[in-house]
């Protein structure tokens, strides 16, 4: 699906994404999300977030190197679409770290990134591409 919007906004219009939004506001990174450098974001959705002691997110959020390193290991340079992750094994983060990906039929998208399932991929933007996904990744 294509979105003539940035990444930035797009995140504003999914009610799902309202918690990846917060944390990238609190960590300022919304302007990076509005660039003209194409990235690819793997975004939790509510749910992944939910999965995340309470403790750890406040951590976070009050934390901005921290909250700047787990948000930018979320994003990877480059429009990376589903097709193009089941051709990689790993993809490296804008924070240096380095994300495992593995393709499974069975799955809706066929995608894995570490442990996180895809669960809608292909969110095309102006800069980039959005991939949900069920899981916080955490740096190593």
């Amino acid at each position: 699906m294509k979105f003539n919007v940035d990444i930035a906004t797009l995140i504003t219009e999914i009610d799902d994404l309202s918690t990846f939004l917060k944390a990238a506001i609190a960590g300022d990174l919304v302007e990076t999300l509005k660039g003209q450098s194409p990235l690819t974001i793997f975004a939790p959705d509510n749910e992944a977030f939910s999965k995340v002691p309470a403790g750890t997110l406040d951590s976070l959020l009050n934390n901005m190197e921290q909250l700047t390193g787990v948000l930018t290991y979320h994003v990877v340079a480059g429009k990376h679409f589903a097709a193009d992750l089941a051709k990689q094994e790993t993809l490296k983060t804008v924070e240096g770290g380095m994300l495992e990906v593995h393709e499974h039929h069975w799955l809706r998208h066929g995608i894995t990134i570490n442990d996180a399932v895809v669960k809608d991929a292909n969110l095309e933007c102006a800069n980039g591409v959005i991939h949900i996904i069920d899981t916080v990744l955490m740096p190593k």
